[in-house]
């Protein structure tokens, strides 16, 4: 179903597996879709093995932390379309950035604030920058955000990235109120733990490594609270976005949005 077509769409951080996922979809959905990323190498291969498959996408480099890089990238995109309809941002902290999973009474103040400045930071910059083209050209468009289930969860050794999780959430209610007026909807995503992603598996093999844990009983821990014996994928994800960006998905708006089957240990 083409239910994005003639939509222009705009995704940072597009080297990662989620935002690929999620470009992937809005193309699948009939999007013409930007892709993204320090990387432009990997987002330049992403935008032809799109292309390859009969979707419409362009690659540009984009640091997502520089707003002037975000600024003039968008400019382009409007100039060249005359709209701009659906924003998402996959940007995360790598494992080794946070310093790996410290105590909080012996994190530096530089550990905590990384995934902070990095996560919560690059969804700011990327979405106002959105918005103020959304407002611009009427185009009443979709901005998706990307949180963590750390957010509403309870584990130790996290401070950093689950304050900015809650952050990007909090983020997004007050944007959505801001901007609704626009005709604008600001939704974040929740993905939960995708074991399809070298972000969860490094996380899995860092920690295992750092306190002498069985890979095994950590993936274990993982599922262990899973409602159903299914977990999500990385289609899914990207599938739950284009729904979200297209008309039907206008019912959602300022939610956060769990992509997880479900978990008992998540409020």
């Amino acid at each position: 179903m083409k239910n994005l077509k003639d939509k222009v769409a705009a995704v940072f951080a597009a080297s990662g597996d989620i935002a690929r996922a999620v470009a992937e979809s809005l193309a699948e959905h009939g999007a013409k879709v930007y892709v993204t990323a320090r990387n432009f190498e990997v987002v330049s291969q992403l935008a032809r093995e799109i292309t390859d498959n009969g979707g419409w996408a362009e690659a540009a480099k984009v640091d997502a932390l520089k707003e002037t890089e975000i600024d003039n990238f968008l400019s382009k995109v409007v100039a060249d379309n005359g709209r701009l309809d659906v924003i998402f941002n996959g940007i995360g902290a790598s494992y080794s950035e946070m310093g790996g999973r410290p105590p909080t009474t012996e994190a530096t103040f530089e550990q905590f604030m990384t995934p902070m400045e990095k996560i919560c930071g690059s969804q700011f910059l990327t979405s106002r920058a959105a918005a103020r083209y959304m407002v611009q050209t009427g185009s009443e468009g979709t901005i998706l955000l990307l949180t963590a289930a750390l957010s509403r969860s309870k584990l130790p050794n996290v401070a950093g990235i689950t304050a900015a999780s809650a952050a990007v959430e909090g983020l997004t209610r007050a944007m959505a109120a801001e901007w609704g007026v626009s005709g604008i909807k600001v939704i974040c995503i929740c993905a939960g733990a995708l074991m399809e992603t070298k972000r969860i598996s490094g996380w899995i093999d860092a920690t295992a490594e750092q306190y002498g844990v069985p890979r095994e009983q950590l993936v274990a821990q993982y599922k262990a609270f899973d409602i159903l014996n299914t977990s999500p994928t990385l289609k899914q994800v990207g599938e739950t976005a284009a729904f979200l960006a297209s008309e039907t998905g206008v019912a959602f708006n300022s939610h956060v949005v769990d992509v997880d089957c479900g978990k008992l240990n998540i409020l």
